[in-house]
């Protein structure tokens, strides 16, 4: 470890080297789930700020959240994200208070749509007003945190009995995060919510993203930084000594969800990405799923990845978000390693090491 620990960190440019998150895998196997609480077990004892887990048709969300809970000391676990469909917001209010009290103030939740094809095939829920949907369900939840009696006229929820949750939350202010990538949506985010969770985000846009969250936060009468950039970033961290050959399969490997995201996941992240300058790319990734996954993979460019995609040694990783962090980023949240968990604990010791020099 250095001895200078904590130097780059106190300084108010590198400020966001404390807040570091890492996105868990939500695999399909419980013995590997077994290996991610462990992964997720040493990152806690390395200082990392933040743990993330994402839900989309397989394990559930909260409950694997609890054994994070349960194998960890200080970390903060965060929802990313549970959709505005499947649970009431009152029973998100409720799962996240009890998981607040029991971890000791350590929950972040993350809200967000997911998509039509999810919300309507797996939940068997109509898909409409997401925007509209997203703003009561903040709504009601901030309401049945400050304790208060939950009477509430919208769209979407007319409550009318006054019930309150029948224990005291732990925090009022449990910050919310919601997953946004239209301007709508941003702005919604910088009116009511604690930070945005984009993916993919192209990096020369940050600023541009600030801009939409603090007009949000103005318009509510909140003062400007009120919500954080907290982007998923998919990162892949090499040795020292890699050859190129390395580099090229970690571009790869990075190249996959990219390319995944851009073709098969709705029409979100092509538009998103397409509306930030990378109109040619996106075509040709959606086009190279005509010929299959290894196709789309191949195509998905240079250009694109360093945009979007951490890849390299952990300096190199560093000085990446160095220029990221002044262009807007405050939170960054990377992919946890993959490999054993002890394959995971090097690379994210030499990461720290990196982020403490």
């Amino acid at each position: 470890m250095t001895t200078n620990a904590g130097n780059a960190a106190s300084s108010p440019a590198k400020a966001y080297r404390k807040r570091i998150g890492l996105i868990a895998d939500s695999p399909n196997f419980p013995g590997v789930w077994d290996q991610t609480v462990e992964k997720v077990r040493l990152a806690d004892e390395l200082g990392y700020d933040a743990i993330w887990l994402g839900e989309s048709w397989g394990y559930e969300l909260f409950t694997s959240m609890s054994d994070l809970v349960r194998a960890t000391k200080r970390i903060k676990v965060g929802a990313g994200i549970a959709n505005v469909y499947s649970r009431t917001p009152a029973l998100i209010a409720s799962t996240i208070a009890t998981l607040d009290e029991r971890s000791g103030g350590r929950i972040l939740l993350g809200l967000g749509p997911s998509g039509a094809n999810v919300v309507e095939h797996w939940h068997g829920v109509k898909f409409e007003k997401p925007l509209k949907r997203t703003r009561e369900y903040i709504e009601i939840i901030r309401t049945i945190l400050r304790g208060e009696k939950l009477i509430y006229q919208g769209e979407f929820f007319k409550l009318e009995r006054g019930f309150k949750l029948r224990f005291t939350p732990p925090r009022a202010d449990l910050p919310i995060y919601v997953a946004a990538l239209g301007p709508k949506y941003i702005e919604l985010t910088g009116e009511l919510a604690d930070g945005v969770l984009p993916i993919y985000w192209p990096s020369h846009k940050w600023g541009e993203l600030r801009q939409q969250l603090d007009e949000g936060s103005h318009k509510a009468g909140r003062p400007p930084h009120s919500a954080a950039i907290a982007p998923y970033i998919t990162t892949v961290i090499l040795p020292e000594n890699v050859s190129e050959e390395e580099r090229q399969a970690a571009r790869r490997r990075a190249a996959a969800p990219l390319a995944y995201y851009v073709g098969k996941m709705g029409v979100y992240y092509a538009g998103m990405l397409t509306r930030h300058g990378f109109g040619e790319e996106v075509k040709a990734v959606i086009n190279g799923w005509q010929q299959g996954m290894k196709t789309a993979v191949e195509i998905a460019s240079q250009r694109l990845l360093d945009a979007t995609a951490l890849i390299g040694t952990p300096a190199e990783i560093v000085a990446k978000l160095d220029s990221w962090a002044e262009l807007g980023v405050d939170e960054p949240l990377l992919s946890m390693p993959s490999g054993t968990p002890e394959e995971a604990a090097t690379q994210l010791g030499a990461l720290m090491d990196a982020l403490k020099a």
